[in-house]
């Protein structure tokens, strides 16, 4: 499927906050040049920038000297979002969103991912880092809203 396609884009870049600015940056271009409403173009960024956070910090545990690997495919109805790491392996059943109940800062990047991407897995790397899946699925402008009256 997507494997096999040319990918829209690629980028590595230290695992370091300071350089998820122009992660943001490369992502909403991709996702608006892909189709995504300026809306879900936002949205996406939120997701790819809490995922990657999350592998700085948890991951890499803020090591400077990690890398994360981001590529992006689309097929015309879906954008997929792949971010590589060399961080330990991650156990995927222990990834979860905190309880919305529970009022402190930070921790929901989790929640964010979930809610805004239609799909977000661990896809298995065989023992060496990790790879995390994200797709988010381009909808026609304007596609699911309902028109008062139609």
């Amino acid at each position: 499927m997507l494997e096999d396609t040319d990918p829209l884009v690629e980028l590595r870049f230290p695992a370091r906050p300071d350089r998820l600015k122009l992660l943001r940056s490369l992502v909403r271009d991709a996702a608006s040049a892909a189709g995504l409403s300026r809306a879900d173009a936002d949205n996406v960024v939120l997701a790819v920038n809490e995922a990657s956070m999350n592998i700085i910090q948890h991951g890499y545990r803020n090591d400077p000297g990690g890398e994360i690997r981001l590529t992006v495919h689309t097929d015309g109805k879906a954008l997929v979002f792949r971010l590589r790491d060399d961080a330990p392996c991650v156990d995927a059943s222990q990834v979860r969103p905190r309880d919305l109940g529970d009022l402190r800062p930070g921790g929901l990047g989790t929640h964010f991912i979930d809610s805004i991407m239609d799909e977000a897995t661990f896809v298995d790397c065989g023992g060496k880092g990790n790879l995390f899946e994200m797709i988010k699925f381009i909808h026609e402008r304007g596609e699911g809203h309902v028109i008062p009256g139609g």
